[in-house]
């Protein structure tokens, strides 16, 4: 299951993955308007484009704008951080789609 993504819209869920990696919920600082912001988790790299945010904003734009989290749980050399951001309606019936070889 190395190649494959999970997708969830479930707030803890996402949390504790973000933060079983040692990230925190973001956002593209110059993104920001009335529609919310372009989500990012920050995993520590020092962006300066990144403001941080706190949880509940995060979600509260999260289920604004109809976005499911698609998350790659191991990757084949151990635990994967590769998350990305997806509206909920381009993910297949099932909750898994193959991302290919990404390792």
């Amino acid at each position: 299951m190395a190649n494959q993504a999970v997708r969830s819209i479930d707030h803890q869920e996402i949390r504790e993955w973000v933060e079983a990696r040692g990230g925190s919920p973001a956002i593209v600082a110059d993104t920001r308007g009335e529609d919310g912001a372009v989500l990012r988790v920050d995993f520590g790299e020092q962006d300066e484009a990144l403001e941080p945010v706190r949880w509940d904003e995060f979600f509260r734009m999260f289920d604004e704008n109809d976005l499911a989290f698609l998350y790659q749980e191991e990757g084949v050399d151990g635990q994967s951080y590769f998350c990305k951001f997806v509206a909920r309606s381009e993910l297949s019936d099932d909750g898994l789609d193959d991302l290919g070889d990404l390792d």
